[in-house]
């Protein structure tokens, strides 16, 4: 399945927001909580960390389906079928499927 037309507007967007949102988490002072007892806390430190590696993660998921990178550095098997390629081969350069399938 091809991208659609807005696709790559959507990619954008949602980059930004997630660079935006990365931006906030990484301005949070962890370092103020160590002043303040446990039972005040608005969250936990532990939580924000892990919240932070999961924009990291999601902010290189984003960029990589932008740069094309999404199936391994390959086509999707729509684009390659557009670009007159053949069915998408296993990493041992088999075809994905046999003629036996009708493929």
């Amino acid at each position: 399945m091809s991208t659609p037309a807005g696709g790559d507007a959507f990619l954008h967007e949602l980059e930004r927001n997630v660079s935006t949102e990365l931006t906030l988490a990484e301005a949070g002072q962890p370092e103020e909580a160590a002043g303040v007892p446990v039972d005040e806390w608005l969250s936990d430190p532990a939580d924000e960390q892990r919240y932070e590696v999961g924009l990291h993660n999601l902010l290189g998921a984003v960029e990589a389906l932008e740069d094309g990178f999404g199936s391994g550095g390959h086509p999707s098997p729509a684009e390659a079928q557009e670009a007159g390629g053949t069915a998408p081969r296993m990493p041992d350069d088999r075809h994905r499927h046999t003629e036996k399938e009708g493929w």
